[in-house]
Formats: structure tokens, C-alpha cells, sequence
């Protein structure tokens, strides 16, 4: 679906509402749409942003820069995840008892309608906040609409988004602790640390991850590096998993959702 199509196709499911609160997590998917809803809806519009050890700092900083730039009304919250026993041992459905913070809390405040950024190819995923959204009466415009992740990369070029036509997938630091294993502010710090100086060292590969496993930690990217650059590579990662008390379990290629084990029990 070219712009010229999707456009129109998501505004008509913008039009019937009276106000709306966008749920932006900085990624591409909910920064498009709160871009559009902001620009083209004759309503109120609020982008509501959860700040999170879970949250890159990095994606905090987009959703404040992109709310400057183009004026949207932005509400930052505590969605309250990491006081949830449920959250913090990370089960398999661990993105319900996120999203399920996070819904919970925009509707107390927001009082009108919510919307994700959900679109049609999230659905043959598994994906357990989607049920915390239907639990809450979230609408997923994309969706509605009929578009696809490609159909909003084109939506963000054509609109000159261009930070967010080339952002890669950006899902919460969580996500890189395997299932079954707890979430904790000190994980999601180290993560993060690692993951900006995987980015460094490795310029130009846009899917890096600090994964804690079971096994330890294990560092994944787009290329391997071989020879010496792998050597540094490794001996980097394991003075920094030292320096934490963490084992260093190796460097292996990118794998999504490497981190998620569904056959284990919640």
C-alpha cells in the first residue's frame, strides 16, 4: 500500500473519534501514528509516554524531541510495571502484565479513547499485550486500516520522519531477559550500557542485543566479526559482564526473539 493509499485509509479511522491518546513507546509504529493523528485529526490528541528502566533513555529523548518538534501534547507516566510481581518474573505473557500497567494507568488519566500502534503483521506474532488492549477497549488504527509495518516506514519517509523511516525494531530491554528469569532495575541498566557500546563498536549494524540467559551473557549482532575483531569484540564484553558479576557466555548472530522461550511453563 503506497502512502497516497494508507493515508487516507488510517485518517478514515481517525475521523469518527472526538479525542484520542496515543500510547508511544518511540518506536517507529506509535510515533507515526501520533504524528498523523496530531497533524490530521480536528480533535484533541495526547501522546502518552511510559519512562521505564525497561525504556531506552534513547527512545525517552525521541518521543521528547518529536513532541517538540511538532507540537503534540505529551504526557510522560509511570506505568507501574516494575512494582508488579507479575512483570518482574518475567513469565511468558509478560507483555500482558505490561501493557496491562500501562492501559490501566493512561485510562485513569487520559479519560478518552486509547490507541496502539499495533499493526496487521504484529497479529500473527504472539503477542499477549494484545489481550490486555482488548481487556481495556484500546483501538489499534493501523489495523483497522489494514497496514502493514512496511506501510508505515513508507508513511514516516514520505512525511520526511526520517530518524524514524530508518529506525530498526525497538522492543523494551526486557525483552533481551530469557524467560523465567527475573527483570531487575540492574539488568535493564546493564543492558542498556552494553547494547550503546555494541552500537559503537559495531557501526552501521542496526540489530544488536545484550541477551541475559541462562547460560550467561551472550551478545548478538547482525554480522559476527571474525579473527582479531572478534577477539576485542569478546574480551570487551567479558571485562564489562566482570565488572557486573556477570559470566560472559559469547558472541552469536542476531536472532529475534532469541530471548523469548515459550515452552517454558509461567
Amino acid at each position: 500500500m503506497s502512502p497516497t493509499e494508507s493515508l487516507p485509509a488510517l485518517l478514515s479511522v481517525l475521523r469518527p473519534h472526538s479525542a484520542l491518546a496515543v500510547a508511544v513507546s518511540g518506536g517507529v509504529d506509535s510515533m507515526v501514528l501520533a504524528y498523523v493523528a496530531h497533524r490530521f485529526a480536528s480533535y484533541p490528541v495526547e501522546a502518552v509516554h511510559a519512562v521505564s528502566p525497561a525504556v531506552p533513555a534513547a527512545a525517552t529523548e525521541r518521543v521528547r524531541r518529536h513532541a517538540l518538534r511538532h507540537g503534540w501534547k505529551l504526557r510522560l507516566i509511570d506505568a507501574g510495571e516494575m512494582a508488579d510481581p507479575d512483570y518482574l518474573r518475567n513469565p511468558v505473557d509478560r507483555c500482558f502484565h505490561c501493557k496491562k500497567n500501562l492501559y490501566g494507568r493512561m485510562g485513569a488519566i487520559a479519560g478518552v479513547p486509547m490507541a496502539s500502534g499495533t499493526n496487521v503483521d504484529d497479529l500473527s506474532d504472539f503477542r499477549p499485550g494484545l489481550e490486555a488492549a482488548r481487556q481495556h477497549g484500546v483501538i489499534h488504527p493501523y489495523v483497522e486500516a489494514g497496514l502493514r509495518k512496511a506501510d508505515i516506514y513508507a508513511l514516516a519517509q514520505a512525511h520526511e520522519l526520517d530518524d524514524l523511516a530508518a529506525l530498526p525494531a525497538q522492543p523494551c530491554l526486557s525483552s533481551r531477559i530469557e524467560t523465567g528469569i527475573g527483570v531487575d532495575e540492574a539488568a535493564l541498566r546493564f543492558i542498556e550500557k552494553v547494547e550503546l557500546g555494541l552500537a559503537a563498536l559495531l557501526p552501521g549494524q542496526t540489530s544488536v542485543r545484550c541477551r541475559i540467559t541462562a547460560a550467561g551473557v551472550v551478545l548478538e549482532c547482525e554480522s559476527v566479526p571474525e579473527g582479531a575483531a572478534r577477539q576485542e569484540l569478546e574480551q570487551w564484553a567479558a571485562t564489562l559482564c566482570a565488572q557486573a558479576g556477570r559470566r560472559f557466555a559469547g558472541v552469536r548472530p542476531y536472532r529475534r526473539g532469541a530471548a523469548f522461550l515459550r515452552v517454558q511453563a509461567v
